[in-house]
């Protein structure tokens, strides 16, 4: 049979209807449906299959699940160089099957779902191709509460789910660093990956081509936080072609200076630092923008219990953080009445700094531990 795309709506009340669906195809149907404000809603999943010729034995190995974190890279002027994993999750369930197949469901089910140039099942495959090991197809179950496209480290969080099945599915003895080091080379930067794979705030560089160097930190101070997320994406290349090629010594100075009064306030748990510790010369100027709620929000700090304001990633959503002892619903009410105020409006969730990454996932980590022997002889 003929390598072909499907790809359905259906209510998960009708479960035997799923069940048929590797075995019975009507009809044609066109690939990734535009569902957005189609009326679907949570009681539906997006289900997408594909047919393969090289069909593998689904037996071989066990099925694994992945929890990995959404992140906030850059946190000012940090560029490129740090990230926090925060408590908004990507859940991936796999198991060998015969064919590729993914059913999605929680934020962006429409997107998660589709078959075509899935950024996972893309990256696993390219992965294991590079290691010359056999593809074998997966079933995916994806559960995911992650803004795509919106600054958020969702690419992260699906080429290390990617990277993780190959290593997983393929039997690579692969380190830390060898997962974290390949996540980076695809994204051209380490900071979501390093957060993502190990949890709390992450300080990482590329050591090579393949390789990154990583340092976790545990926050002293668990900060509330607020994640200002506007309808409209923005594509990280477009908000890294309006960054100037060259700086002033001044303005590296100025974030050699910032990035390390930002270490010291996350390792002294000082919120008193992070107005200050979050100021940027070498990319949040020129993003403002692209990134309106930035500029707006930047103006409370200080108000109701926020400490700091900072893009989160490349944009466009914004990271807030609150003191401990702030009202979260009042800082919330505070900054949904100044964004209207200025004609903006953004989904405000509140979330937390989360200290566990994707490696230490409870089957990620029995996996593991089952195969360190060999990994530590690498």
């Amino acid at each position: 049979m003929p390598n072909m795309s499907f790809n359905f709506v259906i209510p998960r009340r009708f479960q035997p209807a799923r069940n048929l669906l590797s075995r019975v195809f009507p009809q044609p149907f066109p690939p990734c449906p535009k569902l957005a404000g189609a009326g679907f809603g949570t009681g539906f999943e997006i289900y997408a299959l594909r047919s393969m010729t090289n069909r593998s034995n689904p037996r071989q190995s066990p099925s694994l699940e992945l929890v990995l974190p959404a992140t906030s890279a850059n946190l000012g002027p940090a560029f490129d160089a740090a990230a926090l994993a925060v408590g908004l999750f990507l859940k991936v369930r796999a198991r060998a099957a015969s064919e590729f197949s993914v059913v999605a469901h929680g934020r962006d089910a429409e997107i998660c779902g589709c078959l075509e140039n899935h950024l996972i099942l893309t990256t696993y495959q390219e992965v294991l191709q590079a290691e010359s090991k056999p593809v074998q197809p997966l079933a995916l179950r994806i559960e995911n509460q992650i803004p795509i496209g919106k600054g958020c480290g969702s690419s992260a969080a699906a080429r290390l789910a990617g990277i993780a099945l190959a290593v997983h599915f393929g039997g690579l003895r692969w380190t830390d660093s060898r997962i974290v080091g390949e996540a980076a080379l695809r994204e051209h930067h380490p900071d979501n990956s390093a957060a993502c794979w190990m949890g709390g705030l992450a300080v990482a560089r590329t050591l090579g081509e393949g390789e990154a160097q990583v340092v976790r930190i545990a926050p002293k101070e668990n900060w509330p936080l607020l994640l200002a997320v506007p309808d409209a994406s923005l594509p990280t290349e477009e908000a890294r072609r309006i960054l100037p090629a060259q700086y002033s010594r001044a303005d590296a100075v100025a974030n050699v200076q910032n990035s390390m009064l930002l270490l010291a306030a996350f390792v002294r748990g000082r919120g008193d630092l992070l107005a200050s510790a979050l100021q940027d010369r070498l990319h949040q100027p020129y993003r403002a923008s692209l990134c309106p709620l930035l500029p707006a929000l930047q103006k409370l700090t200080g108000v109701s219990g926020i400490l700091g304001v900072v893009l989160s990633g490349a944009g466009p959503s914004v990271l807030i953080f609150l003191d401990a002892k702030a009202s979260v619903s009042a800082a919330k009410a505070q900054v949904r009445t100044h964004l209207r105020a200025h004609g903006l409006a953004a989904e405000l969730i509140p979330t937390t700094i989360t200290e566990g990454g994707a490696s230490q996932g409870g089957d990620w980590k029995r996996w593991r531990k089952s195969k360190q022997p060999a990994i530590n002889a690498i």
